[in-house]
């Protein structure tokens, strides 16, 4: 699939892609209702590559989220 039309804002080490709307990149439509396709979603984590692609990666967030849930049982 090929994204076209939409802008990266770089504020320091961290950056965004924004679409015609806010949340448009994250499967919604202006209503608030939802795409069939989305760039990503919160909670994605995506690793990026020698040639520069971005690879989703749902190993690491499970094992953040493992970690995370370990250190609230031990409280």
């Amino acid at each position: 699939m090929m994204w076209v039309d939409y802008n990266i804002t770089q504020a320091g080490d961290h950056f965004r892609v924004e679409g015609d709307w806010p949340r448009e990149v994250m499967g919604e439509m202006k209503d608030g209702t939802k795409k069939k396709t989305a760039l990503y979603k919160p909670g994605d984590v995506f690793i990026v590559n020698e040639e520069g692609w971005l690879i989703k990666s749902d190993h690491l967030s499970a094992m953040i989220l493992k970690h995370e849930k370990e250190k609230q049982n031990e409280l």
